[in-house]
């Protein structure tokens, strides 16, 4: 009977921690190229805090070619500046086109 008790909660424990494996490939696929845009921005603003970060959308550019936008809210030297990165990616390689960096100064 203590078996099965023990059984039972590792399975039940097992379950309520989840599978990592299983979590990391139903993340969407733009989670991927907002962490190249983050390491974008931090090398373009080297030691300036990345104040705000937003993934704004898609833009479908071909039946095989997306865009992604994110925005990031950067403080230079004390002034707000909003950097947007734009990502071309294709959906049948998932390999990065293109990257774009605009800023907007406040």
């Amino acid at each position: 009977m203590k078996k099965f008790l023990l059984l039972f909660l590792t399975i039940g424990l097992f379950l309520s921690v989840g599978n990592p494996i299983l979590t990391k490939s139903q993340q969407p696929d733009y989670v991927k190229y907002g962490r190249i845009a983050t390491a974008v921005v931090k090398e373009d603003y080297p030691g300036e805090e990345v104040v705000d970060y937003q993934y704004v959308g898609r833009q479908k550019l071909s039946n095989t070619v997306v865009m992604d936008s994110f925005s990031f809210q950067v403080k230079e030297n004390n002034k707000p500046v909003t950097v947007i990165v734009k990502i071309s990616h294709s959906l049948n390689n998932k390999k990065l086109l293109n990257l774009t960096v605009e800023e907007k100064k406040a």
